[in-house]
């Protein structure tokens, strides 16, 4: 047999395997990575996912928390393994605000392969009742009269809650003092004793203590009030033209096959149109919502252009 009919056999027989291995695609359990800890506004939505996505796929998916680094860690992981599908990230907008904030985060958002959004969640600002405000008018006065004399909590430098916060400050003309945390867990305690003064958070972070009366939601990012938070306006209905939204996806390593990526898209789409994923994502005051690929693209994208000012405004871009 002369080479080329040897090197085209040799081709057909890649080529047939790996379709065969795609088809039969999982044949061992799929790994779920989250960059944040168990318990917190990221991890419940994945592990409901990951429960439905393994029913649907015949093999477990597990979900891994790997905090650290605002998520990086997660991230590198996955993109440390094989492009096959079987370590998937729970993407966030971190992704995004890493590559702006870090010189060298170790990846690109070009290494990620983009599979669907899950849900999308607008931040509550949360202020403690030891602050003698009632709403978001009495608080801008108190600030006001109060000069740096108030605090605001983050989550590790750069993180969404500190870029949203000093956003917020420099739109509302007040001047508060940063406090430093680990994770939004650590926050709550100091917030509702009223050893840190505010906290701009994803919703679902500080909703139930606002129900229970331990803190109070002054106003939310969101374009319209939000469903379960009826009673608390916008910072629009407050004057104050600023709409953000974070948001959760799934993604995989860019390279990861097409028919892999498609099975997946199909499945999460049609777990996040289930009445039980809405249910968990609407009483944490969230927004259920799935997508194209390409529409989580342009999300991720998007995510870079609305930080990538005020990271470059106040000096926050890291090693």
């Amino acid at each position: 047999m002369n080479k080329p009919v040897l090197a085209s056999l040799l081709a057909l027989a890649f080529a047939f395997n790996t379709a065969a291995a795609q088809d039969a695609y999982p044949t061992r359990t799929v790994r779920l990575v989250v960059g944040f800890g168990a318990g917190g506004p990221t991890d419940i939505p994945a592990r409901h996912i990951a429960d439905r996505l393994g029913t649907l796929l015949g093999q477990r998916v597990i979900v891994e928390n790997k905090p650290g680094a605002a998520g990086m860690l997660a991230t590198r992981d996955v993109l440390a393994q094989p492009a096959d599908g079987y370590s998937l990230l729970l993407c966030t907008h971190f992704e995004s605000i890493n590559t702006a904030l870090y010189k060298n985060p170790g990846f690109k958002l070009a290494d990620l392969a983009p599979i669907s959004l899950i849900a999308k969640y607008y931040y509550g600002l949360a202020l403690t009742n030891a602050i003698p405000a009632g709403n978001f008018e009495q608080f801008l006065q108190y600030a006001k009269s109060n000069p740096n004399q108030l605090s605001y909590a983050t989550i590790g430098p750069g993180s969404a809650q500190e870029i949203l916060a000093r956003q917020i400050e420099k739109l509302a003309g007040i001047s508060l003092n940063r406090i430093p945390f680990r994770t939004g867990i650590q926050v709550m305690p100091d917030l509702i004793a009223g050893r840190v003064h505010f906290y701009v958070s994803p919703t679902l972070g500080v909703i139930a203590q606002h129900r229970g009366k331990e803190l109070k939601i002054l106003a939310l990012t969101s374009p319209q009030r939000v469903k379960g938070l009826d009673e608390v306006p916008t910072l629009k209905e407050k004057g104050i033209d600023y709409v953000r939204f974070g948001w959760l996806g799934v993604c995989a390593r860019a390279g990861t096959p097409e028919p892999v990526l498609d099975r997946l898209h199909r499945h999460i789409v049609a777990i996040v149109a289930s009445p039980e994923y809405r249910a968990l994502i609407e009483n944490g005051g969230s927004l259920p919502e799935s997508s194209s690929p390409r529409e989580l693209g342009q999300v991720i994208a998007q995510t870079v252009d609305e930080v990538a000012s005020t990271i470059r405004e106040f000096g926050m871009q890291l090693e």
